[in-house]
């Protein structure tokens, strides 16, 4: 697997993204929440991922969009570890629900504890 986030690894579908909030699980790691659901996509990728920041604690389209890149790279960077192994797929929304504006540090701790938990109980319930 590529360390890469491209289109096709980008969740869009406004279906999907209802369905996965009615239906989906979720574990969290302070400042983030992974919510989760498994799924079948025509192509051929491991997960369709999507980020997100709350405007109400983030009003400037700035600070949001800062935080959302973030992310997205702490996420690029780091999936190779946790979803090598897995064969089903799934898609993911990982959420921002601190205050404050974290730096890159900030984020890869909680995001690697997040993917543990996640592979930890997918592990467990299959």
């Amino acid at each position: 697997m590529k360390a890469t986030y491209s289109k096709k690894d980008k969740l869009k579908s406004k279906k999907l993204i209802e369905q996965l909030f009615t239906d989906g699980q979720s574990v969290s790691s302070y400042p983030l929440r992974l919510v989760y659901l498994k799924t079948n996509f025509n192509e051929n990728v491991f997960a369709k991922t999507g980020v997100s920041v709350s405007k109400k604690h983030f009003k400037k389209a700035v600070d949001r969009n800062r935080i959302k890149r973030l992310m997205r790279e702490v996420y690029r960077l780091n999936k190779t570890n946790y979803f090598n192994n897995i064969t089903t797929q799934y898609a993911l929304m990982i959420l921002y629900i601190g205050k404050h504006i974290p730096t890159y540090a900030e984020l890869e701790q909680p995001m690697n504890k997040l993917f543990e938990k996640f592979v930890d109980k997918e592990s467990k319930s299959n």
